[in-house]
């Protein structure tokens, strides 16, 4: 997983709400048996409508995505943050998120970040407007701002944030006691050989 420190981006505006996650990756992809590939498929049927923000090309290569309140609710699957993280988003801004996405957002190495209703809409109002509106968010200080002034901080809980900050998912946290599980297998297996033997 990538690590998170600081990052700048152009803002791509969702003015939604309640985005669930059949509208994030549409189950018919979930049949799918890899785990990459899926940024193809991201807002899938929404980008059937050439009025789509992710068909602007003004919001090319953008990694910060700024949605309404209840992002990511519905069904818990793991592909929607999938989705998301291939297309290059590396931050999701909204007032609220779905618990179950919220974890698996940050265990796929997306800062999902939450601010009040008025703040956002505020970054929605300047990515609709601004051209080329960008926001820097900086996890080492927890804090996103703007070229115009626009200045906040974010809560964020230790664990997750340090895992962000080190690049660590579940495997890569398991990993780190590599040494400490090798010599605990090595160790079984010589006292089943020695309770065989006897």
């Amino acid at each position: 997983m990538q690590a998170f420190t600081t990052l700048t981006s152009i803002v791509t505006p969702l003015e939604l709400s309640n985005v669930d996650t059949d509208q994030i990756i549409p189950k018919q992809f979930l049949k799918r048996i890899e785990r990459t590939g899926y940024e193809d498929y991201l807002f899938f049927d929404w980008r059937q409508d050439p009025g789509f923000v992710l068909n602007n090309p003004a919001y090319g290569g953008s990694h910060i995505l700024v949605a309404g309140k209840n992002f990511g609710c519905g069904s818990s699957r793991e592909h929607a943050a999938w989705a998301l993280e291939q297309y290059g988003f590396r931050c999701v801004i909204a007032p609220s998120f779905a618990d179950i996405f919220y974890s698996n957002a940050g265990k796929n190495g997306i800062l999902a970040i939450t601010l009040s209703e008025a703040e956002v809409e505020r970054l929605l109002l300047q990515a609709k407007t601004a051209d080329g509106y960008r926001l820097t968010v900086s996890l080492e200080s927890n804090t996103i701002e703007d070229e115009s002034g626009f200045a906040t901080s974010f809560q964020i809980d230790p664990f997750r944030r340090d895992c962000l900050l080190q690049g660590l998912d579940d495997i890569g946290l398991t990993l780190r006691h590599a040494a400490l599980l090798s010599a605990y297998e090595q160790k079984h297996d010589t006292e089943n050989w020695l309770l065989a033997r006897a």
